[in-house]
């Protein structure tokens, strides 16, 4: 058996000026909203989060014009078009069109006004299909993607590359955050384009009210996956703002995974339904497994708070709270 050698965390001390102006691009989104609250409680007084009537990241001149006008000290790039396998096995064209153009525009207007700090939000899909679990860093770019999300994951990996090149010809303290599956308040639950764990709260919650005998999950509910609360992505991306500089990217995850068989049992649990659960076989399960090493993150003085149960029950509360569940039901 072969044994990876230990890795050094490149440790950057540089506490950030709480009055410094930072763009959160993508503010309204699930991750943006979590490091908005979490920058806010922290006492950031110069956060600046365009949304998207005001301001479309894919519109070159708009974006480059707001750099202009508002001159951000720092940047964080949560922006992006994302969605679930369904959504990027039918429509790749646009999750690769748009997060490129997202990326060049935010990352290139970042460059010619010169903003000193950024963080890059990429994905775990950037790593390959079969790559040894739990999933390193230095994985990156060794095999063949996933093909269900291979076109979100060439935009992000395109991003990544970007940073890198920032860093090398223009000796800018960028850096890259790659957070596993993540959920919390102000996810997507939509039925067609959301994520498993969100899309899984609206099946059981359906279900429930419609007093429904059995739900009809996705795939055979033995792929592995790992899940993180986006608080706990927000907090990461301060610790990595204020503690890291390096080319590298950086896992951002639980270390821990569970089947979709297994999530479906708590979800359902948290919800209340006591019907039956069918697994369609035709559909994808997309990569068997997928949990990252977060080693590198945990170096750093980061963990994750927030266990999963927790997790979704206090989503689940927000999804009623905010009208969504008794709307999915109408």
């Amino acid at each position: 058996m072969t044994t990876n050698p230990p890795r050094a965390t490149v440790v950057h001390h540089c506490p950030l000026d709480r009055s410094a102006r930072i763009l959160v691009a993508g503010r309204r989104g699930l991750v943006g909203s979590a490091i908005w609250r979490h920058l806010t409680s922290e006492g950031f007084t110069g956060l600046l989060g365009p949304i998207s009537k005001d301001l479309d990241f894919r519109d070159r001149a708009a974006v480059f014009d707001w750099f202009s006008t508002n001159r951000p000290h720092i940047a964080i790039l949560a922006a992006a078009r994302v969605g679930g396998i369904k959504a990027n096995a039918t429509r790749p064209t646009e999750f690769i069109s748009d997060n490129l153009r997202i990326q060049l525009n935010v990352l290139d207007a970042a460059l010619q006004h010169n903003v000193q700090r950024l963080l890059f939000l990429g994905s775990s899909c950037i790593y390959p299909r079969d790559a040894a679990q739990p999933v390193r860093e230095e994985a990156l770019l060794t095999g063949v993607l996933e093909e269900t999300n291979e076109a979100y994951a060439i935009a992000k990996i395109a991003g990544i590359m970007h940073v890198r090149a920032v860093r090398r010809q223009h000796g800018l303290p960028w850096i890259c955050a790659m957070p596993t599956n993540l959920y919390g308040p102000g996810d997507n639950f939509h039925p067609e384009n959301s994520h498993v764990l969100p899309s899984l709260i609206r099946r059981f919650h359906e279900a429930y009210v419609e007093k429904a005998p059995k739900v009809v999950n996705w795939g055979s509910g033995t792929a592995r996956r790992e899940f993180l609360h986006a608080d706990d992505l927000a907090r990461a991306c301060l610790v990595l703002l204020e503690r890291y500089d390096s080319d590298a990217a950086v896992n951002v995850g639980t270390g821990e995974d569970l089947t979709i068989r297994d999530l479906s049992g708590m979800v359902a649990s948290v919800v209340g339904y006591q019907g039956s659960v069918d697994w369609d076989l035709e559909q994808p399960d997309g990569t068997p497994r997928k949990v990252l090493d977060i080693s590198r993150m945990t170096a750093l003085g980061w963990k994750p708070e927030i266990s999963l149960y927790d997790g979704i029950r206090s989503t689940y509360a927000w999804y009623l709270s905010t009208g969504a569940g008794a709307a999915t039901a109408g």
